[in-house]
């Protein structure tokens, strides 16, 4: 995902098993995954929500997690720092950038995947807990977590009752059906993942409830109110994993506004829109129709009052108002900005408010082999010899911000094995010598010009372009730096191929971690060519054979320790090809006021936990 996900889970060893014999009891509350997987018990934990406090009191689990209530660097780190149950006051949080979309169907963010908790319940939820129980899956929507049948192609939900919209309507599944399939039009929603345009079995000219109304597709069945049944075009145990997707957040189909709907979404959660100023700010208060008794399994506590969330606002200006205690929350969690991290680290008491996550992310940039003449490999090597990459990890803050990369797959990945085609460990500064022979086996000897994107708000990403113009200058590559919006950069231009070609966007920065714990939840929207469509992309290009065959030959593949090493394979293979220049093996210093309670890491998406953060401030 953008700028994303699961950590400890991956060091941990929860595996996403692609095969038949997930066909075992799944009617356990257990996150079973994997054929071989680890089998994780989900032990119920706290909801609380629109006054409900007994049922709050009534959903603890019963292996309450660790919990730290002095300040110290890390206390948020698999554990609860602070931890508490009062209700009440407003966590105010700060988006350096927009949002991608506020609707279900079109966000692709990791903080946004975090927060849209508050307001949607998918099917299944990653639960609201520190270290690893915070990678397990827990029914949300849904009683259990799926029940599969014919070989794990076909897989069976049932809907809890009592669960209702804002407005008092009882939710179906008829309406979590609708939320699917409407998630299939990338013309409206262009930034969400394709998973189930890749995987339901839908038919060939079936586009949606909007360009096929009135057809019912057979991909997913609803034989009654309370039972959704997903029909899936190859067996896949990890159904699970798209069952927590935004995708599976119930729509009522009478009041879908289509693009508009991101404008005001229909809540299930425990909080509601009260305000929604697109582009500058919105407010969250509590949803009287949300009933914390359904929900004792996702951990949600639902602390404040109200959630208020301001946008577009300066990187540097989000780290001195946390520090100063003016705001709460970097809603984006990817951590401080490099003069923040400094000040910090030097101040013993800042530094006691800090907490480290562990990130299976790489920062990274594209080459575009659609712009000449990076269709030539020799001049894509020349970019990977010459670029600094000790420059590219200061973009970043150094140490603090994370281990230079040599290749995509972040070694916490399950089946990462080490590579390093281009010395980025010997000669971090660059290689100019190979880089100027790489130029002259192109036929490029002069060097060229492209230019190289990166998301406006953030500072280093704008660093990051800054490092490698000086570096790749020194052997005649001229970057030309091209800024643009947060929330529209893959939909209007570094993810849209048309667009990225007439630009010339040679060279785009960007950010990945995984949608699960998995070699495919990390590798599947980045590198198959398959999902590459006319908008939205965050494959930004990787169009190999070998890599699309590698990923069918994993996904067919039933046995856990044979199927890891193919994720090594397919890194490999977009390394040699050299379409991706690795940048940082992610880490992120992220800092919280002294207000807050109940904080915590969560490992889902390797931030603070957005649904279970309160605060002293009343």
């Amino acid at each position: 995902m953008k700028s994303n996900r699961t950590s400890a889970a991956i060091a941990a060893g929860v595996a996403l098993t692609l095969g038949l014999a997930a066909c075992s009891d799944r009617n356990k509350a257990s996150n079973e995954a994997a054929t071989s997987a680890t089998s994780a018990a989900s032990a119920p934990s706290s909801a609380a929500g629109s006054g409900a406090t007994s049922a709050a009191a009534g959903a603890e689990s019963s292996s309450a997690p660790a919990a730290a209530t002095e300040a110290g660097a890390n206390a948020g780190v698999d554990k609860v720092f602070n931890p508490s149950d009062e209700k009440g006051g407003t966590l105010t949080f700060a988006n350096p950038g927009d949002w991608d979309s506020l609707d279900p169907a079109d966000t692709y963010y990791a903080y946004s995947w975090n927060f849209i908790r508050n307001y949607g319940r998918s099917l299944v939820v990653f639960k609201a807990a520190p270290g690893a129980e915070g990678a397990k899956l827990v029914p949300d929507l849904a009683e259990a977590l799926g029940v599969p049948s014919d070989d794990a192609k076909t897989w069976t939900y049932k809907i809890r009752a009592g669960i209702k919209f804002e407005d008092g309507t009882p939710v179906t599944s008829k309406d979590v059906k609708y939320g699917v399939l409407r998630s299939l039009d990338k013309d409206i929603f262009p930034n969400g993942p394709t998973y189930f345009n890749d995987f339901l079995a839908l038919a060939k000219d079936y586009k949606g409830p909007y360009k096929s109304k009135g057809v019912d597709t057979k991909a997913i069945e609803t034989p009654d109110d309370q039972t959704i049944v997903f029909h899936l075009n190859q067996a896949f145990s990890g159904m699970d994993y798209f069952a927590q997707l935004p995708a599976t957040i119930p729509v009522p189909e009478a009041k879908d506004t289509g693009a508009k709907y991101k404008e005001h979404v229909i809540s299930t959660g425990p909080y509601m829109f009260e305000t929604n100023n697109l582009g500058k700010d919105f407010t969250l208060v509590r949803n009287a129709n949300y009933d914390a008794a359904t929900d004792p399994e996702s951990g949600r506590k639902a602390l404040p009052d109200q959630m208020k969330v301001q946008l577009n606002v300066n990187a540097d200006d989000i780290d001195n108002r946390l520090q100063s205690g003016d705001l709460d929350i970097d809603i984006a969690g990817s951590g401080l900005q490099p003069a923040a991290q400094g000040k910090v680290l030097a101040d013993e008491a800042a530094k006691a408010k800090s907490d480290a996550a562990l990130v299976a992310r790489t920062w990274y940039t594209q080459l575009n082999t659609d712009v000449a003449p990076l269709d030539n490999i020799e001049c894509r090597k020349a970019v990977l010899y010459a670029a600094d990459k000790s420059g590219y990890q200061r973009a970043y803050g150094g140490q603090t911000g994370g281990e230079i990369a040599t290749s995509l797959l972040p070694p916490l990945v399950p089946g990462a094995t080490p590579i390093d085609l281009y010395d980025a460990k010997t000669t971090p500064g660059g290689d100019v010598a190979k880089a100027k022979a790489a130029l002259q086996a192109c036929g490029q000897p002069n060097g060229f010009a492209t230019n190289i994107s990166y998301r406006t708000e953030r500072p280093k990403e704008k660093a990051t372009a800054e490092a490698l113009q000086q570096s790749l200058a020194k052997v005649g590559i001229k970057l030309t730096i091209k800024p643009f919006p947060q929330g529209d950069y893959f939909k209007l231009y570094a993810g849209k191929p048309d667009y990225a070609k007439t630009n010339k966007l040679g060279l785009m920065i960007m950010g990945w971690g995984a949608d699960w714990p998995d070699g495919f939840g990390f590798l599947q929207q980045i590198v198959d060519s398959r999902v590459i469509r006319p908008a939205g992309n965050t494959n930004l290009g990787i169009k190999i054979p070998a890599v699309d065959a590698l990923m069918d030959k994993a996904l067919a593949e039933t046995d856990v320790a044979a199927r890891e090493p193919i994720w090594g394979e397919v890194d490999k293979t977009v390394m040699e090809n050299a379409v991706v220049l690795p940048g940082i093996w992610a880490k992120g210093l992220l800092f919280r006021p002294e207000n807050l309670t109940n904080v915590f890491v969560t490992n889902a998406f390797q931030m603070y936990d957005y649904v279970s953060i309160g605060t002293t401030k009343k």
